[in-house]
């Protein structure tokens, strides 16, 4: 952890506090090796498993890739006014300790809420909390459907919260802009030289209803695109310095008690389409939890990036608090010019925990 993390809590704590801190973490502890494939452009075999965080996992056992350390602090300064920050040590980064969220919320009355600051991009439906893998099936969100290079944005949003007959209704409309200036996805993996990635005006909308076993979630995104790469101004095609994205994504979950049924597509126009979609089906037999999910990513173009995943996985959950998982991978990566991280079959478990 860095010593200036550490001393900002110190300081923090060291002030008469006027307000009740409460105080959350979870953790994961996974480990995991390839078993079998090939790499792209001569190197090992790899499993890339998280793609914005870039963990990967190759023929050598290891269990820095995906284990990571979180805690979440809310202040409560009363009469509907909160501050939250969000301190996330990875294992891909050396356990290098940092605020990936920090906001302020203030209720305007039961239904509204408006927030400012550092936040995760609502993108997908798991994306508010990707890092906490207690919170759902499989070791990690399946890769292929998770690709994008931004993950958080500094900005305004609007949520709601409320129901119409025996639906839950909630929304979210947000705005703001993300500047990467090191972004670890295009650096340290694509480009293999530092890459500055920026996204502004961000302007995004979510809304989501749900009754007793059906969950529908839909989202749009729209923003503009720049990129730097070893400081000089990236040029998209036929001079263009920027380009316009917009983000589309759906997702409907089903819950018949033991058996659920988990979806998520997603599309990306930048010109190319880039369409991404998952299906995953479990069955609960009281604290065990098999699983089987198939994930894909392609790009409409006749060279581009198309790659999918099948995983077969089971999670325990021993503990209140804690499960155990295991999951095989097996990754074929189809594209032309454009290969990502080659084929490859996995297997990877850990533990997850929340406190």
């Amino acid at each position: 952890m860095k010593i200036k993390l550490l001393f900002a809590l110190i300081v923090a704590y060291s002030l008469p506090l006027q307000a009740e801190i409460n105080i959350s973490g979870f953790a994961s502890v996974n480990g995991g090796k390839v078993l079998s494939g090939k790499g792209v452009f001569g190197n090992e075999a790899t499993f890339l498993a998280d793609y914005p965080i870039v963990s990967t996992y190759t023929e050598d056992f290891s269990m820095k890739p995906e284990s990571l350390f979180g805690l979440q602090f809310t202040g409560d300064l009363t009469e509907g006014l909160t501050a939250t920050a969000q301190v996330v040590a990875r294992g891909a980064n050396d356990y290098d300790a940092k605020f990936e969220w920090a906001y302020i919320s203030y209720d305007l009355n039961e239904n509204w809420t408006l927030q400012a600051g550092k936040k995760r991009l609502p993108l997908f439906y798991y994306s508010d909390f990707f890092d906490v893998g207690y919170a759902y099936v499989w070791m990690r969100a399946p890769a292929d459907n998770y690709t994008w290079q931004i993950f958080n944005y500094n900005g305004i949003n609007a949520l709601y919260s409320g129901s119409i007959g025996d639906w839950s209704l909630s929304a979210n409309l947000y705005g703001g802009r993300e500047d990467d200036t090191h972004n670890k996805l295009l650096s340290d993996f694509f480009f293999k030289v530092p890459v500055r990635e920026i996204w502004k005006d961000i302007l995004g909308g979510v809304i989501q209803v749900n009754n007793d076993w059906l969950e529908i979630r839909a989202t749009h995104m729209q923003y503009t695109n720049e990129r730097e790469i070893s400081g000089q101004p990236y040029d998209f095609g036929n001079g263009n310095m920027e380009r316009d994205g917009k983000f589309y994504g759906l997702a409907v979950n089903a819950d018949f008690g033991n058996l659920f049924i988990l979806t998520e597509l997603n599309k990306l126009d930048l010109g190319d389409d880039f369409d991404t979609y998952m299906v995953s089906v479990g069955y609960r037999f009281d604290n065990i939890t098999p699983f089987i999910s198939y994930a894909d990513y392609e790009q409409d173009a006749t060279d581009g990036e198309n790659h999918n995943t099948t995983s077969f996985g089971i999670r325990w959950d021993f503990h209140s608090s804690a499960a155990f998982k295991i999951q095989y991978d097996d990754v074929e990566d189809d594209s032309v010019n454009l290969a990502v991280a080659g084929d490859s079959e996995s297997i990877t478990f850990g533990i997850d925990v929340v406190f």
